[in-house]
């Protein structure tokens, strides 16, 4: 194939008044504006008709990059296929794989879920994919991506010693996959082949007091000299035993006189189902403690430092070590003090799972769970605050 065309000839080619060609032979040229734009075009023949085929603008698109599209072009016809038809496929697929690729479909997947969260579990879930998976997978075509390649990347978190970290990133990445199969873009979810591939977090559950513990926690806590609004939040956790953030979010609004409860919204709760807490006496003389150091504040239990916020994850924990019960104890292990000496002492494991808002997954049951077994709960709410009652007169 005769080659006339040299990078330097078409680098000073000059505009004329009408377009004109600079033929490289092979049906590439140079086309040559009046404008002074470079254009690289291929002549060729499919089908017994005459074809032009755009490969770019120059320089952009150098001499040898056009002489290797006129080769990719040749091999196309060769093979029976119109030049042209290949490279709008090929466009086509690209622009496919863009709309689809991991980071777009995971990116739409958590936009889709914020409703079912709060902002603190959407701001976790996002940051775990952006540190962990978009860097390695976000431009790969999610449809493509095999077990092997998601292993190599949950390893990386998982020899950082981040086990629990590495689960979780695979679960979600787990979830991605088969919102990615739900809407077409992908059509099997390799997470599944990676069971048991990664290591294994060894569960360790939050230290919480025995029944013989209490006694002394109980006139610990009575001695507490800290500030007042902590000591009656320990007092109405041990009550209620709701998960802190539970109790460290709660309203004014919520609280129920007439009926003696305590009804938590959908939203705050972490299965995203109202919860009913049925309030002992004890708990509503605890409930009438706190008007005085609440004020007329939204929440029962505001934040001193910050106006119009309640109280910080960390209040009732510092006032945990201040009592001597570092490692001993956790604000949420109240719950598993409860929940075990309440099963040892004959109630029902139904009513104290649905006192202790476990999740019911059966969607149509859950609609119906915050009134489950209430008048046995309220029964044993009752009975739970006048045994912590008959606990703290022995000492």
């Amino acid at each position: 194939m005769p080659i006339s065309l040299s990078d330097a000839k078409a680098r000073n080619a000059k505009p004329k008044s009408r377009p004109y060609k600079l033929s490289d032979g092979g049906g590439l040229f140079l086309l040559v504006m009046p404008n002074g734009s470079r254009y690289w075009r291929l002549r060729y023949f499919f089908g017994g008709k005459e074809k032009s085929l755009a490969l770019g603008v120059y320089p952009d698109v150098s001499l040898a990059d056009a002489r290797e599209k006129r080769s990719l072009a040749s091999k196309a016809l060769a093979a029976g296929n119109d030049p042209s038809l290949v490279k709008r496929e090929a466009k086509r697929l690209a622009v496919i794989r863009s709309g689809n690729s991991f980071e777009t479909i995971a990116r739409e997947w958590h936009e889709k879920r914020l409703h079912e969260w709060s902002p603190s579990t959407a701001r976790l879930t996002l940051k775990r994919l952006e540190l962990y998976a978009l860097p390695k997978l976000g431009n790969r075509p999610i449809a493509e991506i095999t077990p092997p390649e998601l292993l190599a990347v949950l390893r990386v978190v998982e020899q950082r010693g981040a086990l629990e970290t590495a689960r979780r990133t695979m679960q979600t990445c787990g979830k991605i996959f088969m919102y990615a199969i739900a809407t077409g873009r992908a059509e099997r979810n390799p997470v599944p082949d990676l069971r048991g591939a990664l290591k294994v977090p060894v569960v360790t559950h939050r230290s919480f007091l025995s029944a013989r513990e209490l006694p002394e926690y109980l006139a610990k806590l009575d001695a507490y000299d800290g500030d007042v609004l902590t000591q009656l939040a320990l007092r109405l956790l041990l009550l209620t035993f709701v998960r802190t953030t539970e109790l460290r979010g709660a309203e004014w609004k919520e609280i129920d006189w007439e009926k003696a409860e305590w009804r938590i919204p959908a939203e705050r709760m972490k299965m995203k189902e109202l919860h009913i807490v049925p309030l002992s006496k004890q708990a509503l003389a605890v409930l009438d403690e706190l008007k005085q150091p609440s004020g007329l504040q939204a929440y029962l239990f505001p934040n001193i430092q910050k106006p119009g916020r309640h109280m910080s994850e960390n209040t009732m924990l510092f006032a945990l070590y201040r009592m001597g019960y570092h490692s001993r104890a956790t604000g949420h292990g109240f719950r598993s003090t409860a929940s075990t000496i309440l099963n040892e002492h004959g109630f029902r494991a139904d009513v104290i799972e649905r006192q202790l808002a476990h999740g019911e997954r059966n969607a149509v049951r859950a609609a119906y769970n915050h009134a489950q077994y209430l008048p046995e709960r309220r029964e044993m709410m009752q009975w739970w605050a006048d045994y912590l009652t008959r606990l703290a007169d022995q000492t």
